[in-house]
């Protein structure tokens, strides 16, 4: 194995980089993000060297490498490395690193730092790299600097190793290495003597035993006594992303049928997208609870929180406001309750809860009502929407659940686009896998982490508002390192349509220029710019025409133009009315 890699015995540099990414590729990386640079060139070089085992793709904006590398660990499931040289270049990994760290993903972040000596002298291109990312890192580190010493080298292995099983275990999310190297940077001789390592450096003994970490096995948990003696009990889906989303989805169907609770389950829960699995799913709370009479009637004794909290408002204060016995089921170490009720955390997955499927109607009025209620709003927002001709935001989302080709990578923006999947996305059988960056719920990367979910998988969507393609249209370079399909249905209502929901709306100026935000942006103009296809969507039968079937090539923007204030009337006006006549 050695003798196939000549180049890292031209200096100390090359053999410490060499170790490294051998490492890496040994527990099972399979994608290294590098940002151009001088002080990473022994880890640029040597990821190149690993190729194809490892794909090494470069990115010239880190902030989109990043997010790109997010995209690709939450599409995987595996960790993904991602380079960059010394002074601000890291900094612009923040925002990733912070989702990351709220999402659960698993990031390497590898920044490559200057000597001890050329710090804090003004040397050039340097900064404070230790603890770049405070508290958001798994775990973190400096490096030692480069050594060919036999015990430095089974140091470096070692801490690669823990580094690799920190981003997964026990709650996924990144780690930060930061690397100095010193001068030669480019594989050339550095006089050191190397010639040893030919007797003494054995690779196949050297990384033999290297594994991806074993996974944690729970036992199951059995069903505590007073969730069974609960016959007003609901239990929510939250945000979910999990890598098996079937079997997700088959066990909280059997918890609900056990215990004949109806299931709230959020846009961006899995659940939407099997629905045939779990007959008690309710899609339309958020619309049923703006009816106060039905809100009140509701009410439940026992909540059970599958996952992250969703996103819906109304949900939010209805639970709050009813102080309901809660449980919250998340395998990870955080706190998943803002809203600081009587919660019990059971720190296990959703999987580990021994239930039984049985297979019978409910046995209490209280689930009834839930079910009849979803069935007469979902009927409403069905009708409503079909009769929609003009270009409309809310009607995208709507629509979209519907049409998509089975099993499609979704990627659904925040703000807006959100929000109106939580209102309107249709529960289907389509198997959808939506993703999204709900941890810290920016706009920060949208496009980036987009093209990593769609990079090398099925022909890929997203869902977004122009402000938020807008804030990331350097995620566009990466258009010739992607392999595959992205196609992009903007919504553009040139500005931030989110913010016309809120109170500060009325007041105008400043409203306009410091929230509304227009850009006024000719998008046709800016796709051309990248070599991006283009096309304006004039009607829903078009767009539907377009989402059907999905090209497996090349990036793509739909672009629906809609009126922001005549949508928010729309919300106003409608939301709370889906609901107004509905009696249980």
């Amino acid at each position: 194995m050695f003798d196939l890699m000549p180049i890292a015995y031209r200096n100390v540099n090359q053999l410490w980089a060499y170790i490294l990414t051998e490492t890496l590729k040994r527990l099972g990386l399979t994608c290294a993000i590098i940002c151009p640079g001088s002080r990473s060139t022994p880890l640029a070089i040597a990821f190149a060297q690993q190729v194809p085992e490892i794909e090494a793709i470069s990115i010239l904006d880190e902030r989109s490498a990043a997010f790109f590398a997010l995209g690709q660990a939450k599409a995987t499931g595996r960790p993904v490395v991602v380079v960059c040289t010394s002074g601000t270049a890291g900094a612009n990994f923040y925002s990733a690193v912070i989702e990351a760290k709220e999402s659960r993903v698993p990031l390497l972040l590898l920044t490559t730092d200057r000597p001890p000596e050329l710090r804090d002298c003004h040397s050039g291109q340097t900064v404070d790299q230790l603890r770049l990312y405070g508290n958001y890192p798994n775990w973190q580190t400096e490096l030692a600097l480069p050594s060919a010493d036999l015990g430095m080298l089974a140091y470096l292995r070692q801490t690669v190793i823990h580094s690799w099983e920190r981003a997964q275990t026990p709650t996924k999310g990144p780690v930060h290495l930061n690397i100095p190297f010193r001068d030669p940077l480019a594989p050339v001789p550095d006089g050191t003597d190397l010639s040893y390592l030919r007797s003494q450096f054995h690779p196949e003994d050297f990384f033999a035993g290297i594994a991806n970490p074993y996974p944690m096995r729970h036992s199951q948990f059995p069903i505590p006594q007073e969730w069974k003696e609960c016959d007003r009990g609901i239990i929510i889906a939250g945000v979910a992303q999990p890598s098996q989303p079937e079997e997700y989805c088959r066990a909280i169907a059997r918890l609900s049928q056990t215990l004949k609770w109806p299931v709230l389950a959020e846009g961006l829960s899995p659940l939407r997208n099997y629905a045939e699995l779990n007959p008690y799913l309710i899609s339309t709370y958020d619309l049923i609870l703006r009816n106060q009479q039905l809100a009140k009637q509701l009410a439940p004794d026992m909540v059970i929180q599958v996952g992250e909290m969703p996103t819906s408002k109304e949900l939010r204060t209805w639970i709050s406001t009813t102080k309901s016995r809660r449980w919250v089921i998340d395998p990870s170490d955080q706190n998943l309750d803002p809203l600081h009720g009587r919660t019990t955390h059971l720190r296990i997955s959703i999987e580990d809860i021994k239930a039984q499927e049985i297979n019978l109607s409910f046995s209490s009025d209280y689930g009834k009502q839930w079910c009849d209620a979803e069935t007469k709003v979902r009927l409403v927002v069905d009708q409503t929407m079909g009769k929609i001709d003009e270009m409309i935001e809310s009607k995208a989302a709507w629509l979209i659940s519907q049409i998509l080709p089975p099993g499609t990578p979704l990627f659904i923006a925040n703000s807006m686009p959100v929000r109106d999947v939580e209102y309107f996305w249709k529960p289907n059988n389509l198997g959808v896998r939506s993703h999204f960056n709900r941890g810290a719920n920016g706009i920060d990367g949208t496009l980036s982490t987009a093209l990593g979910i769609a990079h090398r998988q099925q022909s890929s969507v997203m869902l977004t508002g122009d402000l938020a393609l807008l804030h990331d249209t350097n995620g566009f370079l990466i258009r010739n390192k992607f392999v595959g399909n992205l196609t992009i249905v903007l919504i553009n209502n040139n500005g931030g349509g989110i913010f016309e929901m809120l109170p500060v709306a009325k007041f105008d100026p400043p409203f306009e220029e410091f929230f509304g935000t227009p850009q006024d942006i000719d998008f046709a103009q800016l796709c051309a710019t990248y070599n991006v296809q283009h096309e304006l969507i004039t009607s829903w039968q078009q767009l539907q025409e377009r989402l059907n079937h999905l090209p497996t090539i090349g990036i793509r923007v739909l672009e629906l133009r809609t009126n922001r204030k005549a949508d928010a009337k729309w919300r106003q006006d409608n939301l709370r009315n889906f609901a107004v006549d509905i009696t249980i």
